[in-house]
């Protein structure tokens, strides 16, 4: 792809970025620089994501943790390699069980909806397959950031303080004392600029990174996890730690006006920005910014999610296949549904969650796309004592009815909401990209693909370009900086339109494409504290 050539119709609020030996991109500047850094000491593309995903556990732990998932595409000798680490739930808990202590709904903290934490092991297992430099190494800038502190980024105090305040009023169980003693040790969230230190932190990843994870899953850690949980009538165990092992996957793809728009397969909702790009290329697109631009997409994600909510599951559940959702035909089926005017479509409500991404490159050609959560943002609202582990909550995505295809169950993946991105054209690589932010994810997913092939957007323009995210129903939240005649126009075919000035609620994406001489070519999310680090 020749960058040069690229229009520049939209204002963007920040320069996209050019450099040739290595770039790293992500929400937080300390941990892209870590990558970076990485890079310099002789470590690889890969190397370089393990480093900034480690260390956005210490310098945005709002958004992700030790104790949650993590998902990457790596590209490497002109080929896609596709890593799931989702923890699955609990061998021992079930809703029947649950129903019998009186639950009717997965509740959103404590120990119920804490699934087996996957990140520590994706670490280990992308390290072990295409690093460079060990894992010891590799890990030494976060555990420096944890042990000896760092400055808040402006955004991460904003969600700290938002978390504080929630917590402060509904965490009062002994349980969740852990949380307040590791990330509100002065009895408040840190203020923008203030030093945080969090040793527990870096004393776990120290002992991840010299037993390649094996202290997390059969180990020490291991031993401490499961204690926690035992001591609190919680369900997860050590047994269920040393069951789980990260899964190479094959990617999944479409494509979309002659580029191959790479996902994740489910358990991942990947599945969902796949199935509304194959509606949406049986139409034109004159403009971006024009209504029925707007409301096609809106429309197309509308049915795409309403398939995955009720089809996507852990993979041996399932009882459709990737091929049958993502078929020309059943595209075409879906595509005759779309209107004039705002549907229902029967699905899920779609809601927000915490998130990192990441992607990096390297002068070799090696490239990932890389996504890490705890889940609506600290996750469960438990931290394992004297560990800094807090777990996740990813078993709140899980139905509590018993029919439903993503029925809570043992052993069993939920429908999860974290999802990498990848482009290519012709068998080389585009290259990596992503856009936090729980169910909004697929929809930016969607909203950055268009962005960079209908409408020709390098990858700063195509990130600062205003947002759409369908709700629920006919509830639409469009950013406040597209234009009126967008919002009375959509309100006219019967959406219901709520100008969000919450950027969060609109994910938080990154992009790195690779241009024909090699260069790379950067853009960075102006919803957050994003950062670009380039040699």
């Amino acid at each position: 792809m020749d960058f040069d050539s690229l229009r520049y119709s939209y204002p963007s609020r920040r320069n996209v970025i050019y450099g040739s030996r290595g770039m790293v991109a992500t929400s937080q500047p300390l941990a892209a620089q870590a990558g970076l850094d990485i890079l310099k000491k002789g470590g690889n593309a890969v190397d370089a994501a393990i480093a900034t995903a480690a260390c956005l556990t210490v310098v945005e732990p709002t958004s992700n943790g030790i104790g949650g998932d993590n998902f990457a595409i790596v590209w490497t000798k002109n080929r896609l390699y596709g890593l799931n680490s989702s923890g699955h739930a609990p061998r021992n808990i079930s809703i029947s069980i649950l129903k019998q202590k009186g639950y009717t709904e997965i509740p959103k903290y404590g120990f119920i909806p804490v699934t087996v934490p996957g990140a520590p092991s994706g670490w280990a297992e992308l390290s072990k397959r295409f690093g460079r430099l060990p894992l010891t190494e590799v890990l030494k800038p976060a555990i420096d950031y944890a042990m000896n502190g760092y400055p808040v980024a402006p955004t991460t105090s904003f969600h700290w303080q938002r978390a504080f305040d929630v917590y402060s009023k509904i965490l009062k169980d002994e349980e969740f004392t852990y949380w307040f003693e590791t990330f509100a040790r002065n009895g408040k969230a840190p203020q923008p600029g203030e030093m945080v230190i969090l040793k527990d932190h870096g004393r776990t990843l120290q002992e991840i990174a010299e037993t390649n994870a094996e202290s997390f899953y059969r180990g020490n850690l291991a031993e401490k996890i499961g204690a926690f949980s035992k001591k609190y009538g919680g369900y997860l165990d050590e047994n269920d730690l040393a069951a789980f092992k990260s899964e190479w996957v094959e990617p999944i793809k479409i494509d979309y006006r002659g580029y191959d728009v790479w996902e994740l397969p489910p358990n991942g909702q990947g599945i969902v920005a796949l199935m509304a790009l194959n509606i949406l290329q049986g139409f034109e697109f004159a403009e971006r910014e024009s209504v029925k631009t707007y409301h096609l997409v809106i429309e197309a994600l509308k049915l795409a999610f309403a398939d995955a909510q009720k089809y996507v599951t852990d993979p041996k559940e399932m009882r459709v296949t990737v091929d049958e959702l993502l078929s020309a035909s059943y595209a075409a089926e879906r595509r005759k549904l779309i209107g004039k005017t705002a549907i229902v479509p029967e699905a899920g409500n779609p809601k927000n969650g915490g998130t990192v991404y990441l992607c990096a490159a390297d002068s070799e050609g090696n490239m990932v796309s890389m996504i890490q959560s705890n889940y609506m943002g600290f996750g469960s609202g438990l931290v394992v004592p004297g560990t800094g582990i807090a777990l996740q909550n990813r078993g709140y995505n899980f139905s509590f009815d018993e029919s439903h295809d993503n029925c809570l169950a043992p052993n069993k993946k939920p429908y999860h909401t974290i999802i990498p991105g990848f482009m290519t054209k012709d068998n080389k690589a585009i290259g990596p990209f992503g856009v936090m932010g729980g169910f909004m994810q697929p929809q930016g997913h969607v909203q950055v693909v268009m962005n960079t092939v209908d409408f020709n957007m390098n990858p700063q323009e195509a990130l600062d370009a205003p947002r759409v995210q369908w709700v629920g129903g006919k509830k639409v939240q469009i950013e406040p900086h597209a234009a009126l005649s967008i919002v009375q126009g959509l309100s006219r075919l019967g959406h219901e339109v709520t100008l969000m000035h919450d950027a969060s609620e609109f994910g938080r994406g990154q992009i790195i494409w690779k241009n024909d001489d090699g260069t790379f070519c950067g853009g960075t999310e102006p919803r957050t504290d994003g950062y670009i680090a380039v040699w």
